[in-house]
């Protein structure tokens, strides 16, 4: 099913994402992981792309299992990095074959070192290539509530969010923020400027002390007061932080429920007890 259906027919949705293995290895054990978040029945999965593209296969496969074998749509990630017109050709092809309807183009990480030998510089590039090839994909894209690292100003960004939009994206996925008045404001911001499809919340629970630094620097986002409190309260004891983490994101994501933002996708970092804790706090309100 096309995740735009979804949306459309769901007034709440939950969807998870995780990431495939670097090595054939361990493929088993997070196709294991991936069949246990499926069994709870999120709307969909997002398999995310390798590094570089270099672990492209796998994602095809863990998107092949989710969908063909767990029963759950898939959401296959795309980059632009390291992508080339016979790449892009190769992975709409398995994607098709494997019945996969959607997929989220990415401009994703630029190497160390710069820029590698790739055919498309920016996200909306990868995505008008992609309906020029195959229209029928259900298309996402990414969207930064606190504005693209590398942007000089959120204007700036929102503008060449709307390019990304206008290119062909039918629905977008926030970076991770863990403070909802960003997200609040990013959306009457984002309205205003004419970009009027699905938005998903994207939720990253965090579970250890050490995400903190590294969540932040990967995405840039606020770190609120309530949130250093909780850490600093928390952080010592592996299983308190986790279940204080569970809890902020949960109530997190009920908060954006409550003001209206309806669709959530969890950053699972394939951890199938923070899945399951996040429905657990959300029973209710999820049925």
């Amino acid at each position: 099913m096309k995740i735009s259906q979804i949306l459309a027919e769901n007034p709440v949705t939950l969807s998870f994402e995780v990431f495939p293995p670097k090595t054939e290895d361990n493929l088993a054990g997070i196709e294991k992981v991936s069949e246990e978040i499926a069994a709870l029945k999120p709307q969909f999965m997002s398999v995310t792309y390798g590094a570089a593209g270099g672990a492209s296969e796998y994602t095809a496969k863990l998107a092949s299992s989710i969908q063909n074998d767990f029963g759950t749509t898939v959401l296959a990630h795309l980059t632009c990095v390291s992508m080339d017109k016979t790449k892009l050709d190769e992975m709409i092809s398995i994607y098709q074959r494997e019945g996969i309807e959607n997929i989220m183009a990415l401009r994703g990480d630029i190497p160390e070192g710069g820029r590698t030998t790739f055919d498309y510089m920016y996200a909306a590039d990868l995505v008008r290539a992609i309906k020029e090839e195959a229209p029928d994909f259900c298309l996402g894209g990414a969207c930064y509530p606190e504005g693209h690292v590398e942007s000089d100003s959120h204007s700036e960004d929102i503008k060449h969010l709307k390019e990304k939009v206008d290119a062909g994206c039918d629905f977008l996925t926030t970076q991770m923020f863990f403070d909802n008045s960003t997200m609040y404001n990013f959306m009457y911001r984002i309205r205003e400027a004419g970009i009027e499809v699905p938005v998903l919340a994207g939720i990253m629970p965090i579970t250890n002390a050490k995400q903190v630094a590294r969540s932040v620097k990967l995405s840039g986002a606020t770190i609120p007061q309530r949130f250093r409190l909780m850490v600093d309260k928390f952080g010592y004891d592996p299983n308190k932080m986790k279940q204080a983490g569970v809890i902020y994101a949960a109530e997190q994501i009920i908060d954006l429920i409550a003001n209206g933002v309806t669709h959530i996708h969890v950053y699972s970092m394939n951890k199938p007890e923070i899945v399951a804790g996040i429905m657990d706090n959300m029973s209710e309100i999820l049925k």
